[in-house]
Order: structure tokens, then C-alpha cells, then sequence
């Protein structure tokens, strides 16, 4: 019993320590659909990591004078989507940090381009089922959403943006476990990818 705990003890702090200097520079980038946990497991892993987290739509907000909702309904979603691809590149000179992005953030060859030169992109991956019941109590608060049928946008939503989510450089599930299971997979995940790959020299690639 004693080894177990002094051995887990150990973990703690040694697995952190291991993906923040395998990071350097670089932010955690976590990306995927609306609902699938960017901000509430990027809390929490920033928190384990001993790093900050910024979440963009956040941010967005901030820079904008208003909520995201109100961006779609005054502006549209092409200048919501041109203003979050300036927050996003300014945000990724400031990692090491994690960095929660919007549902269509890695839909921008860009901000692809800046997040693969600046950061670890993990893409957190949740079946329809799953996010339909995630979703289902708070579809007012996400514009893509206002439509006479949430549950097909979405499907389509799905169908349309998987293919670039899979460029990302880890995929771990979002499922119905608690929130810090699915922190523990991802910090498994960064260990076995930072091993293997020497973070760049800050601002490379630029």
C-alpha cells in the first residue's frame, strides 16, 4: 500500500513537470465540437499542469464589447470567425498555457497553420448521442444552433468538420466519465507525444 501511494505521489508530480518541459513555448490547444468540454476539462488540466487556461470565445468577448451570440446576430459569422482567428494568433504567443477554442476555430487554414507552429492540438472527440444530451438544455446559447432542427445541424456540423478535426495532433475521447478521467487520459497521451518530438524554438515557422 505504501509503495502504491508514494509511487502515485510521484506520478503527480513528475507528469506534469514532464509535459510542461516538453511544451516549452507552446500552448495545449484543445479543439472539437461545441459541448464536448473544451473549457471545464481545460480548467482542470491546466490546473494539474500548474499553467494557465484562457478559453478564446472568452476572450472574443472581451475584445468585442459583446457575447458571442451577440457577434453572430449584429455582425454574422464571417466576421466572428475573422475576429476569432486574430484572437487565437495573438493568444498563442502567450503559452504555455491551454487554450480552449470555439467549435469552428480549426475549421481556419490559418489558425490551423498558427496552432501547428505554436501548439499541441488535441482534438476531444464525443459521439452525436453524447453531445445531443449535452447540448440539449443549452441549444439557445449557441447560434449554429438556431435552427427549426438543433439535432441535424449538429449531425451536419459533425459530418462537415471531423475530417479537419482529425488533423490534430492527439485525439482523446470526451465521454460520460467525470471530467478528470478524461484530464488523465490526455496527459497520458501528451507524455507519449512529447517524448518523441523536441519542442521548437518560440516563434519558428513564423
Amino acid at each position: 500500500m505504501t509503495d502504491i501511494t508514494l509511487k502515485n505521489d510521484a506520478n503527480a508530480t513528475v507528469l506534469p513537470a514532464a509535459i510542461v518541459a516538453g511544451l516549452g513555448h507552446r500552448s495545449i490547444v484543445l479543439v472539437g465540437m461545441m459541448g464536448v468540454g473544451k473549457s471545464s476539462i481545460g480548467r482542470r488540466l491546466a490546473t494539474r499542469l500548474g499553467i494557465p487556461f484562457v478559453d478564446a470565445d472568452t476572450e472574443i468577448e472581451k475584445a468585442a464589447g459583446m457575447s458571442v451570440a451577440d457577434i453572430f446576430a449584429r455582425h454574422g459569422e464571417p466576421d466572428f470567425r475573422s475576429g476569432e482567428a486574430r484572437v487565437i494568433a495573438r493568444l498563442l504567443d502567450g503559452g504555455p498555457q491551454v487554450l480552449a477554442t470555439g467549435g469552428g476555430a480549426f475549421m481556419n487554414d490559418k489558425t490551423r497553420a498558427a496552432i501547428r507552429t505554436k501548439g499541441v492540438s488535441i482534438w476531444l472527440k464525443a459521439e452525436l448521442d453524447v453531445l445531443l444530451r449535452r447540448l440539449g438544455k443549452r441549444k439557445n446559447e449557441r447560434p449554429l444552433l438556431q435552427t427549426v432542427d438543433p439535432a441535424e445541424t449538429l449531425r451536419v456540423l459533425l459530418e462537415e468538420r471531423e475530417p479537419i478535426y482529425a488533423e490534430a495532433d492527439l485525439t482523446v475521447y470526451s465521454r460520460e466519465v467525470v471530467h478528470d478521467a478524461i484530464v488523465a487520459d490526455i496527459m497520458t497521451a501528451l507524455v507519449a507525444l512529447l517524448e518523441t518530438a523536441a519542442p521548437p524554438e518560440h516563434g519558428s515557422g513564423t
